[in-house]
């Protein structure tokens, strides 16, 4: 019987397909992971670095809430004629939840005195170049020293400028 002449490149082509479908088989895919960031036009930077809150004597007897503040002052800057910055302030070494801070007696470790802290202002939209001030306010209710040892107690906060 004669040869067709479509057999054998009809063949070729069922090898081909064939081997097409072995190579797609061991193929594999993988992703890029693509980013970029954008930093703000505006910066925003504390004067000075470190602040004292002293809340001094707390008398165990009193029965009015010990209150103490402190203030400092930061300047943004930029490239933007306005800067909207943000303020806000970790829960400290010992807090046990959120907006739970503790302050640590020094010489027993496991006793501590609650007490809150409010920020002012927390966010605001201000001119580039002029100095501003934040005052951070702290409150001991008198449940939280009534009964407590005697002695300093102390915690450290995180205090966060943005931009």
């Amino acid at each position: 019987m004669p040869e067709l002449p479509f057999r054998k490149p009809l063949a070729l082509i069922a090898s081909l397909l064939a081997l097409a479908g072995t190579v797609a088989q061991a193929a594999d895919n993988g992703s890029v992971v693509v980013s970029a960031f954008v930093p703000s036009k505006s910066n925003c930077k504390f004067n000075s670095g470190t602040l004292a809150l002293p809340f001094g004597n707390v008398n165990p007897a009193s029965v009015v809430n010990a209150t103490a503040s402190a203030s400092t002052t930061f300047r943004c800057s930029g490239s933007a004629p306005l800067a909207t910055f943000s303020i806000t302030a970790s829960n400290g070494l010992y807090s046990t939840a959120p907006d739970a801070r503790r302050m640590q007696h020094a010489m027993v470790p496991t006793e501590f005195m609650a007490y809150s802290l409010t920020l002012s202002p927390t966010s605001a939209t201000v001119r580039k170049g002029v100095d501003q001030t934040l005052t951070v306010m702290g409150t001991i209710q008198p449940s939280a020293f009534q009964n407590v040892p005697a002695g300093t107690y102390q915690d450290t906060v995180l205090i966060t400028l943005t931009p």
